[in-house]
């Protein structure tokens, strides 16, 4: 995947989000015109493992760049940006936790959504508790876990939970949907409701049941550069990486929708 994607740096013809008056701020280059330096990326956990290995593509195609991460909950992330936390980029989970961004004058030029997401139920392998669906989030007698109504995951659940008209139960609200995940993972609960890329990322060790209320609310993920990013070139970089075709094909290779 890292040897597809450093290819298809080189034909990037995507914009990611510009300047106010739509041009790229300066930044430090090598003599070639590719960025150079360290680029912070504040990223949605959910993103883990596909801008990781985005982010090892960006480096092979431009060795003088440095890609660096922090995953977290959506609503944590915005939360650090807004006290004043250095970054280059920010990629929410959702539009909500973005606008907190945006709404503070923190970002340069405008979001651009490029990908969505929906949720799914996961269990351990084998399915001890035989969840069978949504409905199952009631059942007092399972261990169960969402996460926190604050962070996007948890908002979505909420919603299609009301949608539903299921009165959820949950054993525990973690802080953003990895920490749901590995419960499944290490066999604490029965059942988390996560992204249904968190399902894919976790190969045999959990099963996903899909189910048709999950339509009732996609979570579309935006992305942008940062008024104040230290390095505003190897912030474009990546976010045009992200927006290109070889991205686009990254994320769909690890479940995510089409913007």
């Amino acid at each position: 995947m890292r040897r597809l994607l450093a290819a298809g740096l080189a034909v990037l013809v995507l914009a990611g989000c510009g300047t106010a008056g739509g041009t790229t701020a300066p930044s430090t280059a090598t003599a070639d015109g590719g960025p150079t330096g360290t680029v912070t990326v504040f990223a949605a956990a959910s993103l883990t493992d596909v801008f990781t290995d985005l982010g090892a593509a960006l480096e092979d195609q431009q060795p003088g760049l440095r890609v660096q991460f922090s995953f977290a909950g959506s609503s944590a992330l915005a939360a650090q940006l807004a006290q004043g936390a250095p970054a280059d980029v920010f990629a929410s989970a959702d539009q909500a936790q973005m606008a907190v961004v945006t709404g503070a004058g923190l970002t340069e030029g405008e979001p651009a959504v490029f990908a969505r997401n929906e949720l799914e139920i996961a269990v351990p392998a084998g399915n001890p508790g035989g969840v069978t669906g949504l409905a199952d989030f009631a059942d007092p007698d399972l261990t169960l876990a969402v996460c926190a109504p604050s962070v996007p995951c948890g908002a979505a659940a909420g919603a299609v939970f009301a949608a539903a008209g299921i009165t959820a139960r949950p054993d525990t609200e973690e802080e953003d949907v990895r920490a749901a995940l590995t419960k499944v993972q290490l066999g604490e609960v029965d059942a988390a409701l996560v992204y249904a890329t968190d399902v894919r990322a976790a190969g045999d060790a959990v099963e996903g049941i899909p189910f048709p209320e999950s339509a009732r609310k996609l979570n579309e993920y935006p992305i942008c550069t940062l008024a104040a990013a230290p390095n505003p070139a190897g912030a474009q970089a990546f976010v045009d990486l992200v927006r290109s075709a070889a991205g686009q094909r990254a994320l769909a290779d690890a479940g995510f929708r089409t913007p």
